[in-house]
């Protein structure tokens, strides 16, 4: 029997841990110019990313199989939640999307971002892949009746990510590609009645991305004035703290959604790319984690998270430099925020319970 290591023991992924770990000072070093040098601000995302790191260690603590168990639990409980949310939800910048429970007050669609991926890697976790036609249409009516929920607060973003979570599952399951092919064929041709039933400012949101510069005060200004913050920061930047579009209060949501703006625009193309290296050792060592682990359902949680992660990334960065439309997600780990936060270390604390859980064979 191979003897387990410190990290096999404590069950931490000690790349990993330090790579997050890396994140959040970045995020906190970044927050505290692009929140105006509000110390408060910094010291209550530290107190969160604290208890985050906590959760996320507590999590990791948990069997696979503990997991696996709770997963259609969880679920359930999610759904009950975002019916609630419908029915009793506060109401913040035109969404219903929260619940205040007097102490804290939280997003239940963020819990979706997890318990969607374990629910249906749950559900394929003792059957044969790839899966068979019958399997996907159950897997397609667990994740749409939560996406449905999600979309009604309405909260597309996050819809949009919960969809992307779920069927990632599938995709990694090995569903065929032309199920694959059919399945975006039945998209794009949804797509007039999404449109129809999308809210006018969805919709602006959308025609803003074709062309910013047609409201160059209104819906446009966040865009034009992240494409400037971007620009302006060259390939070594301005240095900390010297950030004009930050520090003059011409980027909105410079502290949240905005955040990557404020960065590009201080430490330049060079700290983009080193930035870019952190999140890219997440990703590959998050994958290598998914291809080693030794039963169907962690592989397929694992690649799942792994791959939401990697979307977080890419909205955000997209919707920042005007390629995407903007839908407010968070830079992960960087931006200011606690349900997000919390939501991706729990994410994370799977991995690694997926990951020191492995049992040693003896030869």
């Amino acid at each position: 029997m191979e003897e387990q290591s410190l990290g096999q023991r404590l069950h931490i992924d000690f790349p990993l841990l330090f790579a997050i770990f890396v994140l959040c000072i970045i995020g906190l070093i970044v927050l505290y110019s692009a929140g105006g040098q509000d110390i408060d601000l910094v010291y209550r995302q530290a107190v969160k990313l604290l208890i985050a790191l906590v959760v996320m260690i507590i999590v990791a603590q948990l069997p696979p199989a503990e997991i696996n168990h709770w997963s259609v639990w969880l679920f359930v409980f999610g759904i009950i939640l975002l019916v609630l949310v419908i029915l009793y939800g506060d109401v913040g910048k035109g969404a219903q999307r929260w619940l205040d429970l007097k102490v804290f007050r939280f997003q239940p669609s963020e819990l979706m971002k997890l318990t969607v991926p374990m629910m249906v890697a749950s559900y394929l976790a003792d059957k044969s892949l790839p899966p068979k036609f019958s399997w996907v249409l159950v897997v397609c009516v667990l994740i749409i009746i939560p996406v449905l929920l999600i979309a009604k607060q309405p909260d597309l973003g996050t819809a949009l990510l919960v969809a992307i979570a779920g069927f990632s599952v599938l995709f990694i399951a090995g569903i065929s590609w032309r199920l694959l092919a059919a399945m975006g064929v039945l998209v794009a041709a949804s797509a007039p009645i999404v449109w129809y039933f999308m809210h006018d400012y969805q919709k602006q949101r959308v025609l803003t991305l074709l062309n910013p510069e047609q409201d160059p005060l209104g819906a446009g200004y966040h865009i034009i004035q992240s494409k400037i913050a971007i620009g302006s920061g060259g390939f070594y930047g301005k240095g900390w703290l010297n950030g004009t579009q930050s520090h003059l209060e011409f980027l909105p949501e410079r502290s949240t959604d905005f955040i990557f703006a404020v960065f590009c625009e201080e430490f330049g193309m060079l700290g983009v790319l080193l930035l870019l290296c952190v999140y890219l050792f997440i990703i590959s060592r998050g994958l290598y984690i998914a291809i080693n682990a030794q039963h169907t359902y962690g592989r397929l949680l694992v690649s799942s998270l792994t791959l939401t992660f990697f979307v977080y990334i890419f909205v955000n960065m997209g919707m920042v430099t005007g390629q995407l439309p903007v839908v407010g997600i968070p830079l992960p780990l960087i931006s200011h925020g606690g349900t997000s936060m919390v939501t991706l270390m729990i994410g994370f604390g799977i991995i690694m319970s997926i990951h020191t859980h492995r049992r040693f064979l003896s030869f």
